[in-house]
C-alpha cells in the first residue's frame, strides 16, 4: 500500500495573542506571511482576514513584504470582549482606529504600509491625517471619504437571516467578470459572521464616517497614498473615490477595469496586476 503524500502546508502563520482595548482583553487572531516592510491589513465590514489570502500567499509581495491580517474583535476568530451580550455592537470611528493602532504597536510594526478595503479603505484616509509620521503610507481599496445611505434597519432583523442578508447584497458587489468560486467563497466568509456583526460595522461605514474634513492634512511627501477602486463597485463607486483622491494632493488613484468591490478577494490575478505597482511605489 502507497504511502500518503506529506501535505503541502502554505506558509502562512496564524496565531492568537491578547490585547486590551478600551479598558478590555480581546483575544485577537492574526495571521502572517514573509519578510521585509510590514504591510498590515484590512478586511471589509462583516467579513475577516480570510479575504487576503493570495495576497498571503503570493510570493512576489511576500518577498518584499511582510504581510499581515488580523480579524478585528467581533470577527472571524476573534472573540467578543466579555459581556459582549450586554451591550449592542456599533463600530465608531474611534474604536476602529484605536484598534488598528493597538495592533501595530502590539506586533511592533515600524511605519508599516497599511491596506483596508471598503471600511478597511475608509479608515485608512484617517490613518494616514492622524498618524501619517508612523506610516509609510496608505493603500486604499475601495476608498471613500464619506459613504452615506448603507445602513437601515434589516441588516439585523429578527426576521431576516442576517447571515444569508450580508452575504447576498455583498455578492452584488462583485464584478460580473469574477470567476464564481472566488465570488462564492467570499459570500460564504459573509454568512458566518456573527448576528448584527455587519450591522455594527455599517455603522461606522454609513452613520459615523466622515473623513472628508481630514483629506487636506494629509501629506504624501511623509505618507504616500494609493487609491485603488472597482469599476462596478456601486457601494464606493469610482467617482467616489475620484473625490477623495483630488483633495489629497499627490495621492494615486487607480480605476480597476474588470472589478468590484471586493478586489483581493473577488478576482486576485486580476487584482495584483494593479496593485504590485502600488506596492512597488510604497517601497521606494
Amino acid at each position: 500500500m502507497a504511502a500518503a503524500p506529506e501535505p503541502v502546508f502554505e506558509r502562512i502563520v496564524g496565531r492568537y495573542f491578547e490585547l486590551a482595548l478600551d479598558g478590555r482583553p480581546h483575544r485577537i487572531f492574526v495571521e502572517e506571511a514573509g519578510q521585509g516592510i510590514p504591510l498590515l491589513c484590512l478586511h471589509t465590514a462583516g467579513a475577516d482576514s480570510r479575504q487576503y489570502r493570495h495576497l498571503l500567499n503570493d510570493p512576489t509581495v511576500t518577498s518584499r513584504y511582510r504581510v499581515i491580517a488580523f480579524d478585528m474583535p467581533y470577527h472571524g476568530r476573534s472573540n467578543p470582549p466579555d459581556g459582549w451580550w450586554l451591550r449592542k455592537y456599533k463600530l465608531t470611528t474611534a474604536d476602529y482606529l484605536a484598534q488598528i493602532r493597538a495592533v501595530w504597536k502590539a506586533l511592533d510594526l515600524v511605519r508599516p504600509v497599511v491596506m483596508g478595503c471598503s471600511m478597511g479603505g475608509a479608515i485608512v484616509l484617517k490613518l494616514a491625517a492622524d498618524y501619517q509620521h508612523e506610516l509609510r503610507g496608505v493603500v486604499g481599496l475601495e476608498s471613500s471619504a464619506y459613504a452615506p445611505g448603507r445602513y437601515n434597519e434589516y441588516l439585523h432583523h429578527p426576521a431576516i437571516h442576517g447571515g444569508e442578508l450580508a452575504a447576498s447584497y455583498t455578492y452584488g458587489l462583485n464584478a460580473p467578470s469574477s470567476p464564481e468560486p472566488a465570488t462564492r467563497e467570499n459570500w460564504w466568509y459573509y454568512s458566518q459572521s456573527g448576528p448584527g456583526v455587519y450591522a455594527g460595522d455599517v455603522h461606522f461605514y454609513s452613520i459615523d464616517w466622515d473623513g472628508r474634513p481630514d483629506l487636506a492634512r494629509i501629506d504624501t511627501d511623509v505618507c504616500k497614498v494609493s487609491l485603488l477602486t472597482g469599476e462596478f463597485d456601486y457601494s464606493c463607486t469610482p467617482d467616489m473615490t475620484r473625490a477623495a483622491a483630488k483633495a489629497i494632493a499627490g495621492s494615486r488613484l487607480v480605476i480597476m477595469n474588470g472589478i468590484g468591490h471586493f478586489p483581493m478577494i473577488e478576482n486576485y490575478p486580476l487584482f495584483r496586476t494593479f496593485l504590485l505597482p502600488e506596492l512597488e511605489w510604497m517601497s521606494q
